[in-house]
């Protein structure tokens, strides 16, 4: 860190990456921080992204502590580093280059508040070869209220078919495995539905005033509970032949009671999926979790993707970056095959999707939530020219092996932006 400093001459915070705390002890690592940078904000993240160190100087300037570390608490440090263009440009250029190599074209890509500033980076670039990724935008609300003025000027802005503001985004409740999903049921062994208090009145004012405008909305639901309520308020949006006009959705859905899904449905919802959700942790502590906090007989609806699509919603692939890293293959393994790791047998095999649901999930599904089934998502003359050609056909491959198959070509407005080796 000291030798970073010296060369990149940092103005702001000084970040690093790669803390590992079972080497190395939180208070020995802090006291080094304080004695080394009296003067300097310095937080140094986990290797995991689950935590950091920092001095007093950065709690002091961010608001924020080790035991709140994560982005809705430390977002301020943002605006520092999405202007610092030396940084962005060459974080940006790799992630891209990333995404391509996982046969990735376009993404939603989450910002808070207005972006700070990175909408005008996005802008230089959006008609020059160094874009290779598209780009849909949302903002979610964290140091300020929702700002439809915002958004109403992005969406003057990004017309094209590589980069567009997509509406807003927000957080409900929190992981069943914390109790801080919202249940319609009391947690096993316990009195409560929610560990935590969810703002559902002011969710819907905003959700409702950007519908009316014609802005989306996409609300992070896990537990039957908040999937529930947020059925409710998007029952109050403004419908066209009876489905929603604005392309509301749901992400994540971990638990979710049939009725919903049926209502959900009916208007046309959209549901985001975390198909590799199952590679964080091992078949033992996944169900563990269930039956601890659930039980097995409710956890029959856990991950019910099948029941979704049976009562007509619209599935989109997502992984929630950096948590899970795009990947078609895993997700076949996981969420067709219904496989997890250190487990034989399917969990719930009557849960999961066809090969075929899971590849439409990942690419029309994709395009029908940004709103760009019309030009993008498959392949048919007038479209552009994305395609992603891997080295097995997936349609065909034992869904035990699906995770050894890899991306071999990617074109994207019919131009080759990743080619293996």
């Amino acid at each position: 860190m000291k030798a970073y400093e010296k060369e990149h001459q940092s103005h702001g915070a000084i970040l690093g990456h790669g803390w590992d705390p079972k080497r190395w002890n939180k208070q020995v690592a802090e006291k080094m921080l304080e004695e080394y940078y009296p003067k300097k904000a310095v937080i140094l993240f986990a290797a995991d992204r689950s935590t950091c160190i920092m001095n007093q100087i950065a709690r002091d300037i961010y608001h924020f502590t080790s035991n709140t570390c994560y982005p809705e608490k430390y977002y301020r440090i943002m605006r520092e580093y999405l202007n610092d263009r030396e940084f962005i440009e060459k974080e940006f250029s790799d992630y891209m280059e990333m995404m391509n190599s996982r046969g990735v074209t376009t993404v939603k890509e989450m910002g808070f508040d207005d972006f700070y500033g990175f909408t005008n980076f996005l802008k230089e670039i959006e008609d020059s070869e160094k874009l290779h990724l598209r780009t849909f935008f949302m903002s979610q609300p964290v140091g300020e209220k929702m700002n439809l003025k915002y958004a109403r000027n992005m969406r003057d802005m990004f017309t094209g078919d590589k980069i567009r503001f997509s509406g807003f985004n927000c957080m409900t409740d929190g992981t069943i495995a914390d109790h801080k999903g919202d249940l319609k049921e009391p947690y096993e062994g316990k009195l409560y539905t929610c560990g935590i208090e969810i703002p559902y009145e002011e969710i819907e004012a905003d959700v409702l005033a950007a519908d009316k405008e014609d802005f989306r909305w996409t609300l992070h639901a896990q537990g039957d509970g908040a999937v529930g309520k947020i059925t409710s308020i998007y029952d109050k949006c403004k419908k066209e032949n009876g489905k929603l006009k604005n392309h509301h959705a749901i992400t994540d859905m971990e638990f979710t009671d049939p009725m919903d899904l049926e209502t959900l449905g009916e208007i046309g919802a959209i549901a985001e999926l975390y198909f590799q959700i199952m590679s964080l942790d091992s078949a033992k502590v996944l169900l563990d979790n269930i039956k601890s906090t659930i039980g097995m007989e409710r956890g029959k609806n856990y991950w019910n993707r099948r029941k979704m699509l049976d009562s007509g919603m619209t599935l989109s692939g997502a992984t929630d970056l950096p948590l899970m890293i795009t990947s078609v293959p895993e997700s076949i393994f996981y969420s067709s095959g219904g496989y997890m790791d250190g487990r034989e047998e399917p969990f719930q095999r009557e849960n999961t999707l066809e090969v075929s649901e899971i590849l439409k999930a990942w690419t029309i599904g994709g395009q029908k939530n940004l709103g760009m089934s019309d030009k993008l998502g498959t392949l048919e003359e007038g479209k552009l020219a994305d395609i992603t050609v891997f080295d097995k056909n997936l349609l065909v491959i034992d869904k035990r092996e699906a995770r050894n198959a890899k991306v071999v070509l990617t074109i994207m407005d019919g131009r080759i932006v990743y080619r293996e080796g």
